[in-house]
């Protein structure tokens, strides 16, 4: 099966904050989860998830608190704010209705 190289443009946002939402994770731990639940069809370079992370840091919609990782290193824990969950669940509904109107147009009968 092929890989998507691209995501839609503020997909990989979206998926970091419902990630998140689900509770505190590092970096690492963000990447193997979106690679676990998507069954191995998604999957993001580092060189995406911490610009990703960073950004979504300064508009408020997640916080960040070094603490001991599984292994006990030093990591940053990602958690969604407030503000996060409310950009979430405006971006999830607007996922909806684009995902709903692209499976319409894929779904029409040929010709």
């Amino acid at each position: 099966m092929s890989k998507p190289l691209d995501l839609v443009q503020g997909t990989l946002d979206l998926l970091i904050l419902k990630i998140v939402a689900l509770q505190p994770l590092n970096g690492w731990a963000i990447s193997l989860r979106l690679k676990q639940i998507s069954g191995d069809v998604l999957q993001v370079s580092d060189g995406s998830l911490y610009p990703a992370l960073h950004k979504l840091e300064q508009e408020g919609w997640i916080t960040a608190e070094w603490r001991p990782s599984e292994n006990n290193r030093r990591a940053k824990f990602y958690s969604l704010t407030r503000l996060g969950r409310k950009h979430l669940e405006k971006e999830s509904a607007n996922w909806d209705r684009l995902s709903a109107a692209i499976s319409n147009i894929v779904k029409l009968k040929e010709a």
